[in-house]
């Protein structure tokens, strides 16, 4: 029997049109004989829809006509199992769309990839792929993710946090304190954001200005670090879980300026230096797989096996599982390395490193199912709830209540 396995992507997040390529590839690259795939599209509003139009990539030109074209509908939990149900159930005749075994997670950015469907999916009783709702939430925060790192002794650079309210309250000491802790040149981003978005470099407190205006339009915080000069960045995929984990090789994306930005990684046409095609066959749509890059990176042997292990503990030290991407950035000149961030869903599931590294995509998605039931196996070992007699005995107490 085909596992039923249900394409969540979209959602309500700047990166919504990068997770619709990330899921058109998905779809093109799943094993139609082992899965019968449902494309799950959620609108930047959070409402649900499947059907065939959803499934082809040409349909989201125009969103209004491809709304015009699916069905809306609802995940509950119905005759115990999570199923995709018709949204204002007809009175006669089944409402019923598909029952779902597992869900394959492809959204990118907020209310997708930072815990929040990740916990409703937990509610339902659904396998999903990818983080559970405690790493996916410290993926998307950096500032979190750079305490855990600190506590794993894993190198990453430093950073000062600036909230919004206070910025916009008195500028002048948190800029002092920026120039004093971190100096320029320096990265401005925001606290919660992945693809590159809202990201700028500033030289001067007239550009740092500029670029905490910018990350302050997508997030609530922003962190300010060192420039590192010259740079090179370096990213690394790791599969696996608590268990067992597994580093991809290397790429270095070859950039078009000081900082990698979202056109750089999704807008510019492809290139690949000994790397693999930039999309799945039968894929329309590179997304992350455009970005001119070099599979493998032209590194050191040593330097290469010392990126990958601190790939797997950046990856250990946030709890991951499934399949994240770890971003490095070197010193051009001294070698000297930092971890920058790790993404817990990462754009087009870096499929072309496992392909370069021996693993097709078809492959990498049926190792997601596999830790994907894995997870949900364990997690029907732990006792949730216990039988007690409280509310045979409980009293409420005057206007406080009575905990005792």
């Amino acid at each position: 029997m085909k596992i039923r396995i249900g394409l969540f992507f979209g959602g309500p997040s700047v990166e919504h049109e990068v997770s619709v390529i990330t899921a058109m590839q998905a779809l093109a690259a799943l094993d139609n004989e082992k899965y019968q795939p449902v494309p799950v599209y959620v609108t930047k509003e959070g409402l649900l829809y499947t059907g065939e139009a959803a499934a082809k990539l040409e349909s989201y030109r125009s969103l209004p006509a491809l709304i015009s074209k699916l069905t809306r509908v609802d995940l509950v939990r119905e005759d115990d199992l999570p199923t995709l149900m018709r949204h204002g159930r007809k009175r006669f005749g089944s409402n019923v769309i598909s029952p779902l075994d597992v869900a394959l997670l492809l959204f990118h950015g907020t209310g997708g990839e930072d815990g929040s469907f990740q916990g409703f999916l937990e509610q339902l009783g659904l396998p999903y792929t990818g983080c559970d709702v405690t790493a996916s939430a410290i993926g998307m925060d950096k500032w979190a993710m750079k305490a855990l790192f600190a506590a794993a002794q894993i190198p990453h650079l430093p950073a000062v946090k600036i909230r919004r309210e206070d910025w916009y309250t008195d500028d002048t000491p948190l800029a002092q304190r920026a120039e004093g802790e971190i100096g320029y040149p320096c990265i401005v981003k925001p606290v919660n954001l992945g693809s590159s978005v809202g990201i700028s470099r500033a030289t001067n407190r007239h550009a740092l200005n500029a670029a905490l205006d910018t990350a302050f339009q997508y997030a609530q915080a922003a962190l300010v670090e060192r420039a590192v000069t010259p740079l090179r960045e370096i990213n690394c995929a790791v599969l696996g879980d608590a268990s067992s984990a597994k580093a991809s090789v290397c790429e270095e994306p070859l950039l078009a300026g000081e900082v990698l930005t979202f056109h750089d990684k999704y807008q510019r046409g492809t290139k690949s230096e000994g790397g693999p095609a930039a999309a799945p066959s039968g894929a329309k749509g590179d997304g992350m797989a455009s970005l001119s890059r070099r599979i493998p990176a032209d590194l050191p042997e040593e330097t290469a096996e010392r990126i990958q292990q601190m790939a797997v503990d950046a990856f250990h030290a946030i709890g991951a599982a499934g399949v994240a991407r770890v971003d490095f950035l070197m010193d051009a000149d001294s070698g000297e390395l930092w971890v920058n961030e790790i993404n817990t869903i990462p754009g087009s599931m870096s499929f072309y490193l496992w392909e370069a590294s021996g693993l097709p995509y078809g492959q990498l998605l049926d190792s997601l199912v596999d830790l994907a039931l894995k997870r949900q196996r364990d997690r029907a070992r732990v006792t949730f709830s216990f039988d007690t007699n409280l509310l045979q005995t409980a009293r409420i107490g005057g206007k406080q209540g009575n905990k005792s």
